[in-house]
């Protein structure tokens, strides 16, 4: 018998969805003869005495997860996330350039360096990209801080915006794609597949007059569904960052994929265990053996 601490938070506990994914979580757990508890932010003197740590609390290297992370790491536990996945997936200009160095295919990319940003700049982008680009802020979640612009004016007004908070910005072609997927893996290994879906028509209409990349809607598919390119590709994109817990967005255009981004700590209520009714018991089992 093994002992698993769950970590947590206030924010984590406040979704109906995201507590029922922590129960079954606790469950399966029990049900495979180990123990499993909760551990919130002010009980990081309990990871010492863990046998592994599974944190499902948002990551982010200025979050107390990491810090739970980097104490297990110090004490030889087990913890999904490890916190490089963490520290790596964070930092959007740090995750592109693990997957440039492991010729994981992705939308044409360049990052944006300057402290000041002229028209001619702009302009060189575009020339080089294609029209519109699409900006991102390094920290940027859930869509945040990710803005699709055609104009040189768009482009100087977002960069400039963006760069009172990151000393660098990616700029990447913009992808019109066919189908987007989203892969899980765990340790190199797939684990469930979803795709996005559009948002509703108003939103659709409000995303596309902000400019904004409009944060899609998931519904999960079978594995059956999904192209073996795309599954190799997410489990290439994943080993390029670490070992762990990802979830890849793919683009798929014309016949081909583009790793779009590789998210660590994915989210996992929105009905994964539907369909792969072992995802739970295979990260338990990952973590614990």
């Amino acid at each position: 018998m093994a002992t698993l601490g769950i970590f947590v938070d206030r924010q984590t506990l406040s979704y109906s969805k995201k507590l029922v994914m922590l129960m079954r979580f606790r469950d399966v757990a029990e049900s495979l003869g180990h123990r499993s508890y909760f551990i919130f932010p002010v009980e990081l003197k309990k990871i010492a005495k863990l046998d592994a740590l599974l944190i499902r609390s948002r990551t982010d290297p200025l979050n107390v997860s990491y810090m739970a992370a980097r104490m297990a790491v110090m004490h030889g536990i087990p913890v999904i996330d490890n916190p490089e996945a963490i520290r790596i997936c964070s930092d959007k200009v740090n995750m592109y350039l693990h997957l440039m160095r492991a010729n994981v295919p992705i939308p044409r990319t360049e990052l944006l360096v300057r402290k000041e940003i002229f028209p001619a700049d702009a302009t060189a982008y575009f020339d080089q990209l294609g029209a519109p680009v699409v900006l991102k802020e390094p920290s940027t979640s859930y869509s945040n801080r990710v803005k699709k612009v055609h104009r040189v004016e768009d482009f100087l007004q977002t960069a400039r915006a963006y760069l009172k908070m990151a000393d660098e910005l990616v700029v990447q072609e913009y992808i019109e794609s066919e189908e987007d997927w989203r892969i899980g893996v765990l340790n190199g290994r797939f684990l469930f597949a979803s795709r996005y879906v559009l948002p509703r028509e108003s939103d659709q209409v409000q995303a596309v007059d902000s400019e904004e990349i409009p944060y899609y809607g998931i519904e999960m598919v079978s594995e059956e569904e999904v192209p073996g390119e795309a599954i190799d590709l997410a489990i290439q994109a994943s080993q390029a960052i670490g070992s762990g817990l990802f979830s890849v967005d793919i683009k798929e255009r014309q016949g081909k994929m583009y790793v779009i981004e590789v998210n660590d700590n994915p989210s996992l209520e929105s009905g994964e265990e539907d369909l792969y009714p072992d995802i739970f018991e295979r990260i338990i089992v990952g973590l614990l053996g």
